[in-house]
């Protein structure tokens, strides 16, 4: 995952409104968990489209406007502030989960205090992230020997700046984590897309202006810590039900949700191994290469942030659903949610990987197309294979079985970065790129051959289902990709005619609508689209 940036089915469940007799009630749009699971699944992609936009258009202008070697050196400046973000160790999905939870029992003040621990927690996590942005600044030079030494005083300041915004960010963020086990995601959906867009606003000013690295740093710090105060306020008006305080805590919920956490603490650290260092070890060992691994890891990270964003609601609406399904059903929203994931990972990674150097020609121009080009396909490939494993990841997560996840993460994170410090001394930057692949085969191959072994009470589908059903049925997506691999599989324009092209595109769509939906998937999608009358259903 990326540092910058969270987590799904389809059974009714009450939703809080007053039960009525069945022969009474009409509706047009279903209604409970399944209609609360789309309509936040949708707002939360559309944040993370919004934000890609934006996230598509400053890099854009940035490589046109700033040396390269100043641009490696911001996106180093970035990347090791939002080391600091790995610090929430699993607080704000501990936040969410019991949130979810206790609201689906309508127990108030269980949900109120189970927020509380967290707020206690995420003060120890924010003060230590100041402290660690204050240890990472002053070790710039010894991380980045090969940066010029002109850049360490404003990259020092910079990181400063940013890190300690980064960590009154941290301790806001429990704000949104209410609002999302609230099941209410419209008002951080909001804050994040205005974050983004004064973000992209100011870097771009300092950029025109001819601003310092440091200027540059203080800026988005501004802003940072502007989005931490916009949070507040928005619990404070909308959100009060779910009370915060430090005063007369309770050490028992607190042991609790420490101990919740401590299991997604080791995740964390994880994901701070598997997608957390590889642009920093690329900066330590092959710093010429910076400015293009991280092009190349941009769009990749905007491919996991939608998927994320699509299953964001999976987490609190399977912890609700838990309480009252069983293993079995739980098992169908597992098999259904990893199929719509590996559909969803194909459509948008597919694209990356046959027309990648267009995207980056007209993007960031031919310089950073022909050298990030190579980077761009194995991440790609990694991610699309890592992340098919992220629904059973989320539900994991919401049925307290995190435990279960801890081996399979340590064993990607060690074989990543393993791989990732071996290969680059070797054979330079593509070396991190080859450690990210080989640690995803990790990853997935740990979900099916030894967590699913425990999780057959929580999850009760078989490995052959989930694998035929949810992986290789809409992995038929990439067929017409592989017949034509030879053709763009290089670092110079694709070898593809405009006939291929539209044949190309036309046979993908169609196995993306066919493979990947079932008959009723695609009734409920028209209908959604409004090309056919909606049916009422009666309960």
């Amino acid at each position: 995952m990326s540092a910058a940036d969270g987590q799904e089915e389809d059974h009714p469940i009450s939703n809080g409104t007053q039960s009525m007799p069945a022969a009474q009630v009409e509706i047009a749009v279903p209604q409970g968990s399944a209609a609360t699971f789309a309509r936040n699944s949708v707002l939360s992609t559309g944040r993370v489209l919004v934000t890609a936009l934006i996230a598509v258009i400053l890099p854009a202008y940035l490589t046109h406007r700033l040396p390269v070697v100043t641009y490696a050196a911001w996106v180093l400046i970035l990347q090791v502030s939002a080391y600091v973000a790995y610090l929430d160790f699993g607080i704000q999905s501990g936040i969410s989960k019991y949130v979810a939870e206790y609201e689906a029992r309508n127990d108030k003040a269980g949900s109120s205090m189970r927020a509380s621990a967290g707020l206690a927690l995420m003060l120890v996590a924010s003060a230590f992230g100041a402290v660690l942005t204050l240890i990472l600044a002053w070790q710039v030079p010894r991380l980045f020997s090969q940066m010029p030494a002109s850049l360490y005083r404003d990259v020092r300041i910079s990181i400063i700046f940013v890190g300690i915004s980064v960590s009154f960010g941290l301790l806001c963020s429990i704000f949104s984590s209410i609002f999302f086990g609230l099941q209410r995601f419209t008002v951080p959906i909001v804050l994040t897309i205005v974050n983004r867009i004064f973000y992209t606003a100011v870097v771009i000013a300092a950029v025109a202006f001819h601003r310092s690295l440091a200027v540059m740093g203080a800026l988005v710090a501004g802003v940072n810590i502007g989005t931490g105060l916009l949070q507040f306020e928005a619990w404070r008006r909308l959100a009060r039900t779910v009370r915060l305080s430090l005063h007369g805590l309770d050490m028992v919920v607190v042991r609790k949700m420490l101990l919740y956490c401590s299991s997604l603490a080791i995740w964390t650290a994880g994901m701070l191994c598997i997608s957390g260092l590889d642009v920093t070890i690329v900066g330590k060992y092959d710093f010429g290469q910076t400015a293009f691994y991280a092009t190349a890891v941009l769009p990749t990270n905007l491919l996991t942030a939608i998927i994320g964003a699509a299953f964001a609601p999976l987490m609190p609406t399977a912890s609700a659903l838990n309480v009252h399904r069983s293993p079995v059903e739980m098992g169908a929203v597992l098999a259904r949610a990893t199929r719509y994931a590996t559909a969803l990972l194909l459509a948008t990674g597919i694209p990356l990987l046959v027309a990648g150097y267009w995207i980056l020609r007209i993007w960031v121009g031919p310089t950073y197309a022909v050298h990030s080009i190579q980077f761009l396909r194995i991440l790609v490939i990694a991610n699309i294979l890592r992340n098919m494993g992220m629904p059973y990841a989320a539900m994991l997560v919401a049925t307290e079985s995190q435990k279960i996840g801890i081996a399979g993460a340590v064993a990607e994170a060690a074989v990543n970065v393993a791989c990732s410090i071996y290969l680059v001394r070797h054979i330079g930057a593509i070396g991190v790129a080859y450690g990210t692949l080989i640690g995803s085969f990790v990853s997935i191959g740990m979900h099916f051959t030894v967590n699913m072994h425990y999780t057959k009470a929580k999850f009760a589908v078989s490995r052959l289902r989930l694998i035929m059903a949810g992986i290789v049925r809409p992995t038929l997506i990439a067929i017409p990709s592989l017949f034509l691999v030879r053709s763009w599989w290089s670092d110079s324009p694709p070898a593809i005619n405009l006939q291929s092209w539209l044949a190309w595109a036309l046979c993908t769509s169609m196995l993306v609508w066919f493979a990947a939906l079932n008959t009723e998937e695609r009734g409920a999608l028209i209908r959604l689209a409004g090309m056919l009358p909606q049916r009422t259903h009666k309960l």
